[in-house]
């Protein structure tokens, strides 16, 4: 572990886990950015990067089996009594179990307690309790609705947060008292516990959804966008990334991407219902898709083109080249707040097809580094692919990367950051 550097801020990121989800992609990433302008380090329950400034609270066996216990005890009750179908599984977060932190050293160091996401059997809300009660300032990064629902991540069209939930639509047997309104008391308390305490957003959506929140109406809302380092997420040479992976020069390539591609919210039904509209419109375009992440489920068959499967992607310069494959880089989801695959692709100088929903269109301008698709619609999400793919590739290219550079860069996102850090030690 690096010696700290003398009379800096002395902040601890607080995450599941560093790699898995977007979450843990950019809490890690910040972490890199913070590098040298802070005393930053990572708490996390499972560990696989070896940065040194990373560590796991689980050191033996013995607490390996605690973990996978605790996640056990959240989910299984809930799937057992609670969800109302297999689509909801991982859409609902109890928090009812999870470890206590507050003794960890780095927690008991630390200037700024900054929480990223902490589900899965982590923490429970009596285990944020036990860190509010430090009374330590407290940055909560929105990375999903979590922190201001009743245990949703994402509400959909669903407004009970905005005045308590309850009667929730994830559930099989909704109530007025049912487990969200449970939820929302729980995390009601727990807002009151400690009022040095920011909420940074990730988006403008977001921050709106949470300022109209009855969890957090009032609260001290800020609006930061993940970092990430365009000095690896860049244009490489297509020519010779196409020839590495063997995919012709001079094909078509369409390529979608998500940690979790059979997840409904990714919105793969109506990527599929797009190209084939695509193909039916526009015959001309001889394309070819690319797919990469969880997929074990999907038929490729049901593509109208060929399709090939590249399946989980680990290695990040794997990552990198992969978006440089593509002409345009398609996400179709459903609900999102600042994806991430959204400003990797435009970074490597890809132009982006998405639905009009969570950030994306504050990431996305229209018609100038991509295409906004009306929400929901495969037939103009069929038109943005055909608009991006008969335009001057060069200069959507030079814009995509453009709007990356101009917002997301490490440098601008760490001094954000740190403006919230400082104003905190007041």
């Amino acid at each position: 572990m690096k010696a700290p550097i003398q009379n800096l801020i002395q902040v601890t990121l607080i995450n599941t886990a560093d790699t898995g989800g977007g979450a843990a992609v950019a809490c890690t990433r910040l972490l890199k950015a913070l590098a040298g302008k802070v005393n930053v380090q990572m708490l996390v329950q499972y560990k696989k990067n070896n940065a040194p400034e990373i560590i796991s609270i689980l050191k033996t066996k013995f607490e390996f089996l605690g973990a996978r216990l605790n996640f056990l005890y959240e989910r299984l009750p809930f799937i057992a009594f609670y969800e109302k179908n297999k689509q909801v599984r991982f859409a609902f977060s109890t928090a009812n179990v999870g470890t206590n932190i507050s003794k960890n050293n780095i927690i008991k160091e630390a200037d700024v307690l900054h929480i990223h996401w902490i589900n899965s059997g982590f923490l429970s809300i009596k285990n944020l309790n036990q860190l509010f009660n430090l009374r330590k300032p407290i940055v909560f990064t929105l990375h999903d609705m979590w922190a201001f629902t009743g245990g949703c991540h994402y509400a959909g069209e669903c407004k009970n947060f905005i005045e308590n939930c309850g009667a929730c639509k994830f559930l099989r047997n909704p109530s007025i008292n049912d487990i969200s309104k449970k939820g929302w008391l729980s995390k009601n308390n727990l807002y009151q516990q400690n009022n040095r305490i920011v909420f940074v957003a990730c988006s403008n959506w977001m921050a709106q959804m949470a300022k109209q929140s009855s969890l957090l109406a009032g609260a001290r809302i800020e609006i930061i966008p993940n970092p990430i380092d365009t000095l690896i997420y860049k244009p490489l040479n297509k020519i010779k990334i196409r020839e590495k992976w063997g995919f012709k020069v001079d094909a078509t390539l369409i390529i979608f991407g998500a940690a979790n591609i059979n997840d409904k919210r990714k919105g793969i039904a109506y990527l599929i219902d797009a190209l084939q509209i695509l193909k039916d419109k526009f015959p001309s375009h001889k394309l070819q898709i690319v797919l990469f992440g969880k997929n074990n489920l999907l038929d490729v068959s049901q593509f109208p083109f060929p399709t090939k499967n590249l399946s989980i992607i680990t290695a990040e310069q794997d990552l990198v080249e992969i978006y440089n494959l593509a002409d345009v880089f398609v996400l179709p989801s459903l609900e999102d707040n600042l994806p991430n695959m959204v400003m990797e692709a435009m970074a490597c100088g890809v132009p982006v097809v998405a639905f009009n929903q969570g950030g994306i269109p504050e990431m996305i301008d229209h018609k100038q580094n991509g295409y906004v698709a009306q929400y929901q619609s495969a037939n103009d999400f069929a038109q943005g692919i055909n608009w991006v793919l008969s335009k001057d590739a060069d200069l959507l290219k030079n814009k995509a990367r453009q709007k990356v550079l101009d917002n997301y860069s490490e440098t601008m996102v760490a001094q954000k950051y740190i403006q919230v850090y400082q104003s905190l030690q007041n």
